[in-house]
């Protein structure tokens, strides 16, 4: 495993110390891995709606009214029970 320092204000130095007190975390090292763990997901699942939506703008203006695509999802919702 690669070791990495870096450098944070006391306020932000003590904050993580006591995080990784708290019993959750084994050590501050651990704390850390699951904050960068947990930003790595928040990053994908933002790149992964950035392209739905880049899909759903490609596909174009639907003819449909908010009204026909409510009661089409409606009737498809009855028909998976």
């Amino acid at each position: 495993m690669a070791t990495m320092n870096i450098s944070l204000p006391d306020v932000m130095k003590h904050w993580i110390e006591e995080q990784a007190q708290s019993g959750r975390y084994s050590n501050v090292s651990d704390y850390v891995r699951d904050l960068v763990r947990r930003e790595q997901d928040r990053s994908d699942k933002i790149a992964n709606m950035q392209r739905l939506v880049e899909e759903g703008r490609a596909s174009g203006v639907s003819e449909e009214t908010m009204t026909d695509i409510r009661e089409r999802a409606l009737r498809q919702a009855d028909l998976n029970q």
